[in-house]
């Protein structure tokens, strides 16, 4: 469907059971369950769907190893079910990789080592593989790029790696199938409410400027880090006062060549230097190395590292490697902002303390807004936000079940013919659809490696793509895995969009956007 034909849908007078609000991990799984459960739904993202946090994860489907350590047993179970789920519904983009955790000193692997198990014990059926404890010669078997001095020894655990962005996009093709309609780049401006109840919104269409009025029996804010903003246009109706919810923590990640961490093998450490973890993942040929957690007031779209952020994810990472990166080896630098619930009443928490799991509330006027949580329990999340609605009274109580999308096309159309979408484990995701994309004009013409003409119209004309960031960062992960390569094919992907009446190719916006993913010398 054209977008032109999502808007003359989104302007036909119609009342939707739901309208969400955010296209992330949570507003998008919340579109999907409630879809397949028969709701009629709308969903509406200002940007693109996972311009924000959920495209700028560090890749892992997991259940926390270092949520274990703070004890906090109930969310790791938890999310290691829902590992097990994702890796089911998305075989295309989500697979277990396994994890080394080196040992320099005598007492680290039996210590961490017990905790691995107990690991595994959580996980029980759902487990990818057993914990092992490995000698000094097979972690360097394992790990080539890993430092030799002082090495005693290390522990080998499993977990789940993704692609989060694109794992956004097929939630989103899989909700439109299931009856869901999806626009991004169409912003909320305004909640309508009706004997102080909200009953619906205004949204802007940023390409047409055309404002559109919904009605909705119930409306769910999740856009992540932002959702004091949309209580703020809940609140304006009725002067209340509010607490802010979100005490956003900032998560920095740089990407280096395969060559300093060859092999499948996963890096972690546990507890660097100032008691953070620090990853070194392989991830689409690249190995991906952070993250930081670090507080911040404010809340930028694109927010940019902290040269301490950066240093010091490059110092600990060369405690750890062979060889110690640089910042001249940096391909690409991307910062995520985590929506991290805030305590009541105390001030300078440090956000390594706070709460991963999600929150759901509901105000006096039927808003209910998520956030918190993570990208593994983005389904349990959803969950919760359906039975929050249903508890309050905001959704009937049954809606008829809408037909189940089709299967697969291509690659995994033989696998989900086996396998019903409304399956209680889960449900399977739209895949690439390798065949329909070779069917498009310029199949054989390759822009860069991972990337032809084909697939970006395809991006354009089945994946909401509008800009050449959209395909460059989400659609494809160029932007993410080297910028300066990335910028060197926008032009060209700008021209197709251009083919393809594409109204916002922002090329210029692109170039400055993979200007500020590298590092000054």
């Amino acid at each position: 469907m054209t977008r032109s034909e999502l808007l003359q849908q989104l302007a036909n007078p119609q009342s939707f059971d739901l309208a969400v609000i955010g296209g992330g991990a949570t507003g998008l799984g919340v579109a999907l369950e409630a879809s397949v459960r028969g709701y009629k739904v709308v969903l509406l993202e200002s940007h693109d769907f996972a311009k924000g946090t959920s495209s700028r994860s560090t890749k892992l489907v997991h259940g926390g190893v270092r949520y274990l350590a703070q004890g906090n047993i109930s969310l790791v179970r938890e999310a290691l079910h829902e590992r097990s789920v994702l890796l089911h519904d998305a075989p295309h983009l989500a697979q277990p990789i396994p994890f080394v955790m080196p040992s320099y000193r005598w007492w680290e692997s039996a210590f961490y080592g017990i905790g691995l198990k107990l690991y595994d014990f959580l996980a029980g059926a759902d487990g990818l593989g057993p914990t092992e404890f490995l000698s000094a010669k097979s972690v360097r078997s394992r790990m080539p790029g890993l430092k030799a001095q002082g090495l005693l020894g290390g522990v080998q655990y499993w977990d789940g790696q993704f692609d989060d962005a694109r794992f956004a996009i097929n939630l989103a093709r899989t909700g439109a199938k299931a009856g869901a309609l999806l626009l991004n780049y169409c912003a909320v401006t305004e909640l309508q409410h009706q004997a102080g109840q909200v009953k619906g919104l205004v949204c802007q269409d940023h390409e047409t400027g055309q404002t559109f009025n919904i009605q909705a029996k119930c409306v769910i804010n999740a856009t992540g880090v932002w959702v004091d903003q949309i209580r703020q246009l809940d609140a304006q109706s009725s002067g209340t006062a509010l607490q802010p919810m979100v005490a956003p923590s900032q998560g920095v990640h740089l990407v280096v060549d395969r060559a300093f961490l060859p092999g499948d093998h996963a890096l972690l450490v546990p507890k660097t230097t100032d008691g953070r973890v620090l990853f070194a993942v392989p991830w689409l040929g690249k190995v991906i190395l952070g993250t930081t957690d670090t507080p911040r007031s404010d809340m930028p779209r694109e927010p940019a590292a902290f040269e301490e952020e950066v240093a010091f994810i490059l110092k600990e990472s060369g405690r750890y490697l062979a060889k110690a990166p640089q910042r001249s080896d940096v391909r690409s630098v991307w910062v995520g902002l985590r929506p991290l619930v805030k305590p009541h009443q105390e001030e300078g928490v440090s956000t390594k303390g706070l709460s991963r799991e999600h929150t759901v509330s509901v105000s006096a006027s039927g808003l209910v807004t998520v956030t918190g949580g993570k990208w593994t329990t983005y389904r349990a999340m959803a969950q919760d936000v359906l039975s929050q609605c249903l508890t309050s009274q905001l959704l009937p109580q049954q809606a008829l079940p809408r037909q189940r999308p089709p299967p697969f096309q291509g690659a995994e159309q033989q696998r989900a013919q086996t396998v019903s979408l409304m399956a209680p484990q889960g449900m399977h995701l739209y895949g690439a659809e390798q065949t329909r994309v070779a069917a498009l004009p310029g199949a054989d013409h390759w822009l860069m490696d991972g990337l032809s003409e084909a697939m970006v119209r395809f991006a354009v004309r089945h994946e909401y793509a509008r800009t050449v960031e959209d395909v460059l960062a989400r659609r494809s992960r160029a932007l993410f895995l080297d910028a300066r390569q990335s910028a060197a094919v926008a032009a060209q992907v700008a021209s197709i969009l251009e083919s393809e009446s594409c109204a916002r190719i922002a090329l210029s916006d692109y170039l400055a956007l993979a200007a500020s993913y590298t590092l000054a010398p």
